[in-house]
Formats: structure tokens, C-alpha cells, sequence
């Protein structure tokens, strides 16, 4: 499922969502549901459903006790947080979102945060919300800003102050983008499909690229994970599966 290179830590590989077509059935074992399917190929899972509405905590106990000890879910922070509040006035919202989430145990691997493009950075602003959501979660945090304000040297200490990755998005937009950074225990790539987003298929020199990345980013206690978003028309699990196989994982 991962791959290890000497002393440096696992890169997983895996998908928004672990919804599985037909054509693909054959890449995975046997399992009850649709997630302990998945989860005999890949080890690890966004669950971006919990951007768009609640879940209750029960069903994240339900989540994983259906994965192996092994397995890890990031999770998605809901838009009524980072898009309708927009970072502002969130304290008790991320509460109840890491209180929700609890259920998921060890096997939570981290929080991704999705900004809007049209947000742009504001110090005060992004260091009350960074240190409330750094308060209630102590797992991985990664961040997604698609404002170019975002990606000013200015930035760069409060990632390191509140441990936060920023995320490697392709297609790299704003510009910079692609470049993953920040600080934190893990690098987080998020491929959304190129050249049409969530919608295409990644051809195989750029898969090849993407696999160089990974290796070369990975570090000793800071894994390296890669999700790919491309799902509108199913090619995140095929993309997924070859970017294993130019692991050798």
C-alpha cells in the first residue's frame, strides 16, 4: 500500500473519497462495505463529505472499526467554517468538529483546511483561527489557501508557529501553489486533475513527476501523503494505483 525508502517515512497514497466504479472493483479485495474495500489497496482516505454537511459521531466509529489498525483518515474542515465564516468568530465550530470527529481514534491521520480564492490573508484573523484549530486537534494539520496573498514570505511564520503544512495543489493555482511548504509532521499533495479539474486523467510523465516529489519530500517522522481529487468521472483510484506501482508499492 505505501512505500518506504531506507530510514524515511511511509508515503500513502490514496483518494477523495473511497467511492469505487465497477471498472475498478478488480484493484481491491474483499470487503463489507464500500470503505473495507478500499481500504485493502490504500491506507489512507479524504473525507471531504464532512466540508459539505455533519456527521454524526457515531458514524466516524463506524469508519474505523471498518479499516485495518493501520489505516488513516484526513478530514476535511466543513465551508461553514472556512467559506461562510470565513475563519472568523469559529472557536466553537471547530470544537464541535473535533469532538464529532473523536470517534475516529488513532486512525484520524489529520485536518485538511480548504480556503476560498477569494480569501486573503489577514495576520490577525488566520493566528486566532490557526491557534484554535491547533488547540483542539493535536494531529497533522495541513492548509490549502488559493489566495496569492497567502504565499507571501510574511506567511511563512505562522505555519511555523501553529505547525501547519501547507499543501502541494496541482494545478498549481494561484502561482506557487504547487510548491508544497509550511512546517508540520507531514507534506500533504492534493491532485484535483489537470488539464481539466476533477475531471481528467493524469498521463504517465506526470504521474512519474509527482512520484519524484514524493520521494524526494519525504522525510524521517514526517510522512509524505498524496490524495488524489479527481473523481468526477472516477480516474482518482486508477491514478492512485498507478502512482503505486511507480512506487513499487
Amino acid at each position: 500500500m505505501d512505500a518506504r525508502h531506507g530510514d524515511s517515512p511511509v508515503i500513502r497514497i490514496g483518494c477523495a473519497g473511497w467511492s469505487i466504479a465497477t471498472r475498478h472493483a478488480a484493484l481491491f479485495g474483499d470487503g463489507h462495505s464500500a470503505l473495507a474495500r478500499y481500504a485493502t489497496r490504500f491506507s489512507v482516505v479524504e473525507v471531504n463529505s464532512t466540508f459539505y454537511r455533519r456527521h454524526r459521531p457515531d458514524t466516524y466509529v463506524r469508519w474505523a472499526e471498518a479499516v485495518p489498525r493501520a489505516f488513516r483518515f484526513s478530514v476535511k474542515l466543513p465551508k461553514a467554517i472556512t467559506h461562510d465564516a470565513r475563519l472568523v468568530g469559529s472557536g466553537s465550530a471547530i470544537r464541535a468538529f473535533a469532538q464529532e470527529t473523536a470517534g475516529l481514534g488513532a486512525k484520524l491521520g489529520g485536518v485538511l483546511v480548504q480556503l476560498p480564492p477569494s480569501l486573503a490573508f489577514d495576520a490577525r484573523v488566520a493566528g486566532t483561527f490557526f491557534r484554535q484549530l491547533r488547540a483542539a486537534f493535536d494531529v497533522p494539520i495541513a492548509c490549502e489557501p488559493r489566495h496569492s496573498s497567502w504565499f507571501e514570505p510574511r506567511v511563512d511564520a505562522l505555519w511555523e508557529r501553529h505547525v501547519v503544512a501547507r499543501v502541494s495543489a496541482d494545478p498549481p493555482v494561484p502561482e506557487g501553489a504547487g510548491a508544497p511548504g509550511g512546517a508540520g509532521r507531514w507534506s500533504y499533495f492534493r491532485l484535483h486533475g489537470a488539464p481539466v479539474m476533477y475531471y481528467s486523467a493524469y498521463e504517465d510523465a506526470r504521474l512519474a513527476e509527482i512520484a519524484r516529489a514524493l520521494r524526494a519530500i519525504a522525510r524521517p517522522r514526517r510522512p509524505a501523503w498524496c490524495i488524489f481529487d479527481n473523481t468526477a468521472h472516477s480516474h482518482a483510484i486508477e491514478d492512485a494505483a498507478r502512482l503505486q506501482s511507480l512506487l513499487g508499492g
